[in-house]
């Protein structure tokens, strides 16, 4: 262990005695933050004219373009017929406690948990709707639970992909098709990013649009197949529920919020842009061109880790690591964690010199920096952005 150290002080030492030479060349865009995230490649306010400004959301136009948002939607992530896409106020937060206020008390709940917004689920669900079967499968950040443990008599809520800790699921295989309970999935750092699919694993799925995309906030979307619709027509959930959260009326499924009939008032200049990045997805090459850029990207900042002595990722396992929201830790010379302080001393000489801005760790999370790596990043700006990391870090 004694000689491991001094190799790794050595390595470090040898870093940051050589301070590399200001980088000349910055990325195009330097929007690595995880949410909102970077605009498509090209993006300009062109994109956004046909935006149907002054006119209701309820007229011809207005729900033309907000259903085929849904539609377009469904055809790009090739869900099932069956399966029912909406958009829902409050973006990602408010679909979810939508589905939670809804559909939960039931049966017992299973929550798997291993990053900041998983666990407000857990809490939300004890504290709010104060279920008293609630069973809490987690893992501290950088890790993933053993989600074995979801019993599939139960309802099982889980975040496909922790935004705030880069640890994902590398599967679905753990989930049953013979399960009892509904399968409630938070995919909004994963979808469009990661593969899915089977998506009948899924009876939710619920994402926001300014993540993988590029979209804008304010709206969610909500993804329901049949056994959650039949979940809805079949229970009655022993609580109030706010105008906002309402999908049934007399006992039926609101059909029409799947048809573009939003519950409330949409900003239609979202709208617009939302449609403007399907459509951008679908000329890149549809879904398999996203993952594959994600990928692509990831690969970049990999290769770096696998060169650079100072860093690494915060989750542990690889076949966990997430490909969008890429979490790290950093080391000092000593080979410790970095400090907050450093960190956040390190971070804003980035964004000063306006070569990467919202990189830091979540507030909950590990210091340390969070890089996206959605398909609206591209691979070249990653690798300059590294030059200028190296560049920060030795000269410090």
């Amino acid at each position: 262990h004694k000689l491991v150290g001094r190799v790794f002080v050595g390595l470090m030492g040898s870093t940051q005695g050589h301070v590399p030479e200001k980088p000349s060349e910055r990325p195009s865009n330097p929007s690595f933050g995880s949410g909102p995230c970077a605009k498509r490649p090209g993006w300009t306010f062109e994109a956004i004219e046909d935006t149907p400004l002054g006119r209701s959301h309820r007229s011809s136009l207005g729900k033309k373009k907000l259903e085929a948002a849904c539609d377009e939607t469904k055809s790009l992530l090739g869900l099932p017929d069956d399966y029912l896409v909406g958009i829902v106020p409050a973006s990602d937060t408010g679909a979810v406690e939508m589905v939670m206020w809804s559909m939960l008390g039931e049966r017992p709940v299973d929550i798997c948990y291993w990053e900041s917004f998983g666990k407000t689920w857990y809490d939300d669900a004890v504290s709010e709707l104060k279920l008293d079967k609630v069973t809490q499968i987690m893992a501290p950040f950088g890790q993933l639970p053993d989600l074995s443990r979801a019993d599939p008599r139960h309802d099982i809520i889980f975040t496909y992909n922790g935004t705030t800790s880069g640890v994902r699921v590398p599967n679905l295989e753990w989930i049953s098709d013979e399960r009892e309970g509904l399968t409630i999935c938070d995919a909004t750092s994963a979808i469009f990013g990661m593969d899915m699919v089977p998506w009948t694993k899924l009876d939710v799925i619920t994402y926001s649009w300014q993540k993988v995309l590029g979209g804008e906030g304010a709206h969610g979307m909500l993804i329901l197949g049949p056994r959650a619709v039949q979940r809805l027509e079949s229970y009655t959930p022993p609580r109030a529920l706010p105008k906002i959260f309402r999908l049934t009326k007399g006992g039926k499924l609101i059909k029409a919020i799947f048809r573009g009939e939003v519950i409330n008032t949409p900003s239609m200049m979202c709208v617009e842009d939302y449609l403007d990045a399907l459509r951008w997805a679908k000329r890149l090459g549809g879904l398999p061109a996203l993952l594959a850029k994600s990928s692509e990207n990831f690969q970049v900042l990999c290769d770096f880790v696998q060169r650079t002595p100072w860093i690494e990722f915060l989750c542990e396992a690889a076949e966990h690591r997430s490909n969008t929201s890429v979490c790290f830790i950093l080391k000092d010379s000593a080979g410790s964690p970095m400090s907050k302080e450093a960190v956040d001393t390190l971070r804003k000489r980035l964004e000063a010199e306006g070569v990467a801005y919202d990189i830091g760790s979540y507030r909950d999370a590990p210091p340390g920096l969070r890089i996206w790596c959605g398909a609206t990043v591209e691979a070249d700006d990653l690798r300059k952005f590294t030059h200028w990391l190296e560049w920060a870090y030795s000269s410090s």
